[in-house]
């Protein structure tokens, strides 16, 4: 055991010839390692996912509530509310819907009890609020004037009340507003920006007025700004809606709600990442206890090494060699498991995969040190040992 190589050679002959132990000391380092790729994978992707959603959704959309004066119970906007928005220099477009609290959509026969405990929401909407949210139509087509003008009872479902509904693509169907007959034209697709469209049924401001007596007057309008003018819109809603009187108005930007909530995810990131830590050191504890027994097992190996000639310094060096391996396995399988649930998780949840593989290494490398580290009590342990009092272990 001369040279170097003979080095190597044994203690990775010392790995192999105990698999299950070498497994089981592995596995700190593949937890600790593959917790933190997946932690900053998983994270990375969702915010990835989001960048792209908003790409094509935009940051521009403002949506404005009516509130308190405008009304008591159910408040709304004046009537020419969406002309007042659109005359502001800022806005690009608009679209008005409003809430019909005393309309109960049925899909079949028999569930009236169930929804009206669980009511879903029916909204009167403009014929171009699906260009205004940007969003296309997965199913059939949108409410259109021809429905107005020929006074057609027509629906259509958000994406999540298709599903719930059981709705499948192309059929014909009928649901029940109170006690009207409804045929559904289309499906709109998801609303990222304000999920609550997902499980609405959408009819014409015309049906709203004609079939349920309600004043044709907006509650909630839906607005497009220009390209970097969205908070100085938003603020010149209210008062273009209102005209400087007491009448309140809400507004939000529903994409500043999502990057608030990759922010959160940046939290979720650092605390995965110490659970990483956390988990490699418990494995470098569990290295040092198991290597330690290892050595106490393996004492007639070491005397007989010992009285062949062999140095304290060659016997550590095993020992260390041994840590260094688990180290580099550790980390090597800690990241393709790492990496393999980033694609997993990415897969099913339809996130853009997005991995920091240049901190891979950085990762790889601290559970290498983590395992050396604790390699170095039982190599020099191991070095202490005797000839004869390896006879008394053994």
């Amino acid at each position: 055991m001369s040279k170097f190589r003979d080095l190597l050679s044994v203690a990775w002959k010392g790995l192999t010839a105990r698999k299950v132990r070498t497994l089981l000391i592995m596995l700190g380092p593949i937890v600790g390692v593959a917790a933190m790729v997946g932690a900053v994978g998983l994270t990375e992707s969702a915010k990835g996912d989001l960048k792209e959603k908003l790409s094509k959704l935009g940051t521009n959309l403002i949506i404005a509530q009516a509130g308190g004066t405008f009304g008591s119970q159910n408040p709304t906007f004046p009537d020419d509310a969406v002309h007042r928005v659109a005359a502001v220099s800022t806005v690009t477009s608009a679209a008005a819907t409003t809430n019909l609290s005393s309309v109960v959509a049925v899909p079949t026969e028999g569930g009236s009890d169930y929804y009206q405990a669980f009511p879903v929401p029916v909204r009167a909407a403009d014929l171009d609020l699906p260009e205004v949210l940007s969003v296309p139509m997965i199913n059939g087509r949108w409410l259109s004037h021809a429905d107005t003008t020929l006074h057609t009872p027509a629906a259509v479902l958000g994406a999540g009340l298709a599903k719930q509904y059981a709705y499948l693509r192309g059929e014909n169907r009928t649901i029940k507003l109170n006690d009207t007959d409804f045929g559904v034209v289309g499906v709109l697709g998801p609303v990222a920006l304000d999920p609550d469209l997902d499980n609405a049924v959408f009819i014409t401001q015309w049906a709203a007025k004609h079939y349920f007596a309600t004043e044709g007057k907006p509650n909630q309008l839906y607005v497009r700004s220009k390209t970097g003018e969205t908070q100085q819109t938003a603020d010149a809603i209210p008062t273009a809606i209102n005209l400087g009187g007491p009448d309140e108005v809400s507004t939000k930007v529903p994409s500043d709600v999502l990057q608030a909530a990759s922010q959160a995810d940046k939290t979720l990131q650092q605390t995965a990442l110490f659970a990483g830590l956390l988990a490699l050191a418990v494995g470098g504890l569990g290295i040092a206890n198991v290597m330690s027994i290892s050595v106490i097992q393996r004492s007639s190996e070491i005397g007989i090494r010992r009285a062949v000639g062999h140095s304290r310094s060659k016997i550590a060096a095993q020992f260390l060699l041994e840590s260094l391996f688990v180290g580099i396995l550790g980390g090597i399988l800690g990241a393709l498991l790492g990496i393999g649930i980033v694609y997993l998780v990415s897969d099913l949840a339809g996130w853009v995969v997005v991995i920091n593989y240049h901190k891979i290494p950085i990762w790889m490398a601290l559970a290498l040190a983590v395992s050396v580290a604790a390699g170095l009590y039982p190599s020099i342990k191991a070095a202490r040992l005797e000839p004869l009092e390896t006879l008394r272990l053994g």
